[in-house]
């Protein structure tokens, strides 16, 4: 973070007053001098003023590509390896961002700042709703000229343009007061974007407000385009996110806004607005994007700033985990007698969630003399409890979950005792909804090509849990024509199909391929005819949610014995003739277990009983997680 000659005045937290910017930037003695009969635009620029210095962004030419990504995966017309190919070959080498020339805030124009002041008081005090947004969230949530590190350009007139209009018919209604209800309706509208998201993208500088226009990114991305909407209408909006997703190796980003009691608040998912309280899915620490600077956690640091983790050095975020977990957020004491070393009084201790084999810090305190405490964390997530050495965390504890239920705190600590385990995947399936898809998903034979006749050879009753799933039958009868029908709203998805006629058969049945095609309405390279290509890789997505279906025409009747079915997947199972290595925790480390190319859809390991396991492949993808082994199978965390 570029903070300038002001760090050389230092205090003691960094932390600075109007007086300290104008001593560094004389220049923004303007933005004041421009409101000395508007004392509560004074009040207002002086908020700006104080925290321009933990704000910065880069020079525009060193993240050209960068952005020229988002512009073009914006456009829909290519797939995000083609655009970033596109843009490798005209700009070269893009992507990374360590040592970066930045340019500070300190920098900013007067002239910049005062015109985001007059657009933001303009909005806020035209609208209807604005009545009910309290200066304070204003401040925080409309007032604010950048969101983190992109580009500086003027935003509001443009986005104001574009979408206020469709507010008009709602303005005068005594629900426009409200501005949740606002929000809604302008959701609404806003929702009906074509949005091109990617998990790949969301590294490196946001993108600004042209992401309004592009529309691209992955959750950070558009939630920063809602963002600029809201705020350029007046409505208290920002940003809520987990450093870590609580069974995710990545952060997580969502909007919230504001209602006219200003003290309760809703967040955005899925397309609607939903009460806090609803919020989905596992999460230890949430917390809440502000402009200004959280003084009150800085100032818990009892050494210098260096001494924090940078992620907390200067925390433009407050703690929103009790708003969303209520009753089921937990405080909790990791005790002394489970660390692995020793540590001093003043060392901060950090609590740390998993990131691949990584480990990132959550939250942080000192500990005292019974062990250290963290308050206001949801369970349901396995933490690993570290210290900021060298640049780097060392772990002083075993992983440990806490309960989400309980509150009480379960170590994975090795045992004696050994155990075999058997893998079928790299990456918790509760993440993929295709295998779900499957689910109520029948295979059917019959002897007449429109299968107005037809028998239920086997239905898919719970998810399946492997490349190659096996269902054996015993079935006597002998059919022409079989095929897999989809459940309701599953658009028929599954990979691949194999029917034989024995169950010591190893040659798949074969014959023309029937079903429902795409056609030009559809996703062609989806069809039908992937289902029985040999290819586990390519899958059926039909164009409809419900009634695809895909099959064989084998030209003479079968007595079918055996169907192994794959469903669509991202290519996490075990897949054969990959190397694979297995991990287990120890003394706060990852230890290899073994590493072996995998000859079929499993592999096979012994390990110390009631670790906690982690199985990376070395051969492709990214998508790997911690996991247990319990009751035969795995259980992802």
């Amino acid at each position: 973070m570029v903070l300038g000659i002001l760090l050389t005045a230092c205090k003691h937290h960094s932390q600075f007053t109007v007086a300290d910017v104008l001593k560094r930037s004389p220049q923004l003695e303007e933005v004041l001098n421009a409101y000395q009969n508007d004392s509560l635009k004074r009040l207002a620029a002086e908020f700006l003023l104080e925290n321009l210095p933990y704000y910065y962004s880069y020079e525009e030419e060193q993240i050209k590509g960068h952005l020229k990504v988002y512009e073009l995966y914006g456009l829909g017309k290519y797939s995000l390896e083609e655009v970033q190919d596109s843009v490798r070959k005209l700009y070269g080498g893009w992507g990374q961002f360590a040592g970066l020339n930045t340019i500070s805030d300190l920098d900013i124009s007067p002239d910049y700042l005062i015109q985001n002041i007059e657009w933001a008081f303009k909005v806020w005090h035209e609208q209807p709703w604005g009545k009910n947004v309290t200066f304070r969230d204003f401040c925080e949530y409309i007032l604010p000229y950048r969101i983190k590190d992109e580009l500086l350009k003027p935003w509001r007139e443009e986005i104001y343009d574009k979408y206020n209009p469709m507010l008009d018919a709602i303005r005068e209604l005594p629900e426009a007061e409200d501005p949740l209800f606002v929000a809604q309706v302008l959701l609404d509208s806003v929702s009906r974007d074509k949005s091109y998201f990617s998990s790949s993208l969301g590294h490196g500088p946001h993108v600004g407000p042209d992401v309004v226009k592009w529309s691209s990114g992955n959750c950070r991305e558009l939630t920063d385009k809602l963002v600029y909407i809201f705020r350029a209408v007046g409505i208290p909006c920002g940003c809520d996110f987990m450093h870590l997703r609580g069974d995710g190796n990545v952060a997580h980003y969502w909007n919230f806004v504001l209602d006219k009691y200003g003290d309760s608040s809703t967040m955005y998912e899925k397309k609607k607005i939903i009460p806090v309280r609803d919020f989905f899915g596992t999460r230890s620490k949430i917390y809440r994007q502000t402009f200004s600077l959280n003084r009150s956690m800085q100032e818990k640091n009892r050494g210098e700033i260096e001494d924090l983790h940078p992620s907390f050095r200067y925390p433009c975020f407050q703690d929103v985990t009790r708003m969303y977990s209520g009753k089921n957020t937990r405080t909790f004491t990791i005790l002394k007698e489970k660390y692995l070393r020793n540590i001093s009084d003043n060392d901060i201790v950090y609590l740390c969630g998993a990131s691949h084999m990584e480990w990132k810090p959550l939250a942080w305190a000192y500990p005292a003399e019974e062990g250290t405490t963290y308050e206001g964390v949801a369970g349901g997530v396995v933490f690993q409890l570290a210290v900021y050495e060298s640049n780097t965390l060392v772990a002083i504890t075993a992983p440990f979950l806490l309960s989400k239920e309980t509150g009480g705190v379960y170590f994975f600590e090795t045992s004696d005792e050994m155990e075999e385990v058997k893998l079928l995947n790299k990456y918790s399936q509760l993440f993929e909804s295709f295998p779900q898809r499957m689910v109520g998903g029948v295979f059917e034979g019959s002897n007449r090509p429109d299968f107005s006749v037809k028998d239920t050879l086997f239905m898919v009753k719970e998810n399946p849990l492997r490349l190659h799933n096996v269902a054996l039958l015993d079935n006597t009868k002998s059919y022409r024509y079989v095929r897999y029908y989809g459940p309701n709203n599953s658009y028929c998805n599954v990979s691949e199909v194999g029917f034989y006629e024995a169950l010591a058969d190893t040659c798949v049945l074969k014959g023309k391929v029937i079903g429902t095609p795409n056609g030009e309405d559809g996703d062609q390279t989806h069809d039908y005819t992937n289902v029985y290509d040999g290819d586990p890789y390519t899958s059926f997505n039909y164009k409809l949610p419900t009634g695809g279906w895909a099959g064989i025409d084998l030209g003479r009747p079968c007595s079918i014995k055996k169907i192994v079915y794959t469903p669509r997947n991202r290519d996490n199972y075990i897949r054969k003739g990959d190397s694979y290595e297995l991990f287990y925790s120890a003394e706060g480390k990852w230890v290899s277990v073994d590493r072996q190319i995998a000859a079929s859809d499993s592999l096979l390991y012994t390990v110390p009983k009631g670790t906690l396991l982690y199985l990376k492949n070395h051969t492709r993808g990214i998508d790997e997680r911690i996991f247990e082994y319990v009751d035969g199978s795995q259980k992802y965390l």
